[in-house]
């Protein structure tokens, strides 16, 4: 193996992100998606007659959309650190929380 080889291995190791970096993605892609759950909910039906309120409301799903399915990511990521799931059984029960949350929040 070259020295080249060597270095490019020493730098292209894979590094876990720490806790505290996982913990503060998944809070702001909580509040993200409950601000645009919000919303979504608050939205008024009868608006729809107007077509320069739509921007408003596709960007909150497209928001809730992205948002939602990132936590979703986050959250199987760190069931399969706690060895809690594996691969899609992980994504799975990460789905099913970020859902019920959505749930819940639509209820209010």
């Amino acid at each position: 193996m070259s020295e080249v080889e060597r270095m490019l291995r020493g730098a292209l190791v894979p590094v876990e992100p720490s806790m505290a970096l996982s913990e503060r993605l998944e809070r702001r892609l909580s509040e993200l998606t409950d601000a645009a759950v919000g919303e979504l909910a608050e939205f008024d039906p009868s608006a729809l007659r107007d077509p320069r309120r739509w921007a408003r409301l596709v960007a909150a799903g497209i928001v809730a959309g992205t948002a939602g399915g990132a936590l979703v990511l986050v959250r199987a990521r760190q069931k399969q650190r706690r060895r809690e799931a594996q691969g899609l059984r992980a994504l799975q029960r990460g789905m099913r929380e970020v859902s019920a949350d959505m749930r819940h929040r639509l209820r209010r």
